[in-house]
């Protein structure tokens, strides 16, 4: 009970000092680097992003199958599943390798166009160092899979908070002593193998597994990606949807216009992330619904429930945002960047929905129904990124995510018809009573806002403080007398 209850307050922990970290360090590091060599620095994490998900789900079924070993204690089954999946790795690392030199060696001709030849040379560096990096990485990350399958939640949660605050301190020690790019890649593979080794020094030597082959079974491998696929595609997915904007303008603008397009998908991410933060809090019952064979009904009143309380943190964030976003991005790395609030802005306005309907996919997550929704996921990502590539031609950043989002706004569409028809959940009932009051409230407390904030002519932090004081009373106020009791009560508790 102790590691999972400390276990949940690290990961809270984790998400902050994350989320922190970055906002404080990103403008020193873009100051340090200077626009087009942060923006080159991007474009290639974007591109060893894609690389990252080639664990196929790998880790995901190795948390799976090492925890019902461990039930069934059958120690054998457990070495041997464990030598299969590392030799499993090998591959997945060798096939990587494989990959990144194809990507290495067509580098001049994919970004002919858009890099001088001083980027180019740094940018095949950089990617060298990522490829090998990974490498590590991926089979690394195994180990702490075993951890969460022993139900060992403290150690690799302390070791990722320390690693963030210990990256954080050295980013700015090497950066001040004149380091670039390639030094910040070099740190993060040293880091990276450092934490790796220690926690392969827990799994052996405090968990005490052993790894042995004991048979081949392909049958057995085949099981293990029958389950590990949808959760590679979903990862596959999330990389691919907002990494390829700036792979895509790495091709057809310039670096520095990566940068701004890399700092707006950085911030709509963490709005994403505080979404979901928010729906942990509040979704684990789901699963034991579907599992009692409620209703329908019951299923939609529950995912109503859940929905206004999600969609309500939403909208706080996004007020502010919205707000003073502008000012945000100005005092925080400069109005070179200003472009990137609307591009921030899009992906935050499209995902609020989706987040607040999170209770949804828990409910396909429990009926094993995913397959649907990650091809759907799928085919659109695409979609957008095919889009955006053409508007971008002609509209730069601006095209680019308009393609995306606009792709994400018609899987929507999708999805609700899907959860309509399929789960039998009434979506009108749904839009009627989680969305609309709140919508309609939210757009008097906005309007009011902005008018309070016209008010101010000068931007400055305190300011700035000052404006996001006034929206939150304003907004707390007012939706004080939109919530029921229990949600109040639901609040108070969580929070």
């Amino acid at each position: 009970m102790k590691e999972h209850k400390f276990g949940a307050i690290l990961s809270y922990l984790n998400l902050i000092f994350t989320n922190i970290t970055g906002l404080l360090v990103t403008p020193f590091v873009i100051h340090a680097l200077g626009d087009q060599e942060y923006g080159l620095y991007t474009l290639i994490g974007a591109f060893v992003g894609y690389l990252s998900v080639l664990d196929l789900g790998l880790n995901n079924a190795i948390v799976r199958y090492v925890a019902q070993y461990r039930i069934q204690e059958d120690k054998k089954g457990q070495e041997n599943f464990l030598a299969i999946s590392f030799i499993l790795y090998l591959f997945i690392a060798f096939l990587l390798v494989i990959f990144g030199f194809v990507f290495y060696f067509n580098l001049s001709i994919i970004f002919s166009e858009s890099l001088t030849l001083i980027e180019l040379e740094k940018a095949k560096t950089m990617l060298l160092i990522l490829i090998f990096n990974i490498a590590i990485t991926l089979p690394g990350g195994a180990f702490t899979g075993i951890c969460t399958a022993y139900e060992k939640f403290i150690f690799p949660r302390v070791l990722t908070l320390v690693k963030v605050l210990l990256r954080t301190l050295c980013v700015v020690l090497i950066l001040n002593y004149g380091a670039d790019s390639i030094g910040i890649v070099i740190l993060d593979t040293l880091l990276n193998l450092l934490f790796i080794l220690v926690t392969l020094w827990y799994a052996f030597f405090k968990l005490r597994i052993t790894i042995r082959l004991h048979q081949w079974d392909f049958t057995f491998v085949q099981d293990i990606f029958k389950y590990s696929f949808w959760v590679f595609l979903f990862a596959l997915v999330y990389q691919f949807q907002w990494r390829s904007g700036q792979m895509v303008l790495g091709i057809t603008m310039d670096t520095q216009t990566v940068a701004v397009f890399g700092v707006g998908v950085m911030l709509g991410i963490y709005f994403t992330t505080f979404g979901n933060v928010i729906n942990g809090l509040v979704l684990p019952r789901a699963v034991q619904s579907v599992y009692n064979h409620v209703s329908n009904e019951v299923l939609t009143n529950q995912m109503i429930r859940v929905g206004r309380i999600s969609f309500l943190m939403l909208l706080y964030v996004f007020g502010a945002f919205l707000l003073t976003g502008q000012d945000f991005i100005t005092l925080w790395i400069g109005e070179q960047y200003l472009p990137a609030y609307w591009v921030a802005l899009s992906i935050m306005a499209v995902y609020i929905i989706p987040i607040a309907q999170g209770y949804s996919h828990a409910i396909l997550d429990a009926k094993k129904m995913l397959r649907f929704k990650s091809l759907s996921f799928f085919v659109f990502s695409i979609i957008g990124a095919l889009s955006g590539y053409f508007l971008s031609k002609s509209f730069g950043m601006y095209g680019m995510i308009a393609g995306l989002v606009s792709a994400v706004f018609l899987l929507q569409i999708i999805m609700n018809v899907y959860y309509q028809r399929k789960l039998k959940l009434d979506m009108s009932k749904f839009f009627i009573n989680a969305l609309f009051k709140f919508t309609s409230v939210f757009v008097i407390i906005i309007v009011t806002s902005y008018f309070l904030n016209q008010q101010f002519t000068s931007n400055t932090w305190l300011v700035f403080l000052i404006k996001n004081g006034l929206f939150s009373s304003i907004f707390f106020f007012s939706m004080y007398f939109v919530i029921n009791e229990e949600e109040r009560k639901l609040i108070s508790s969580k929070l």
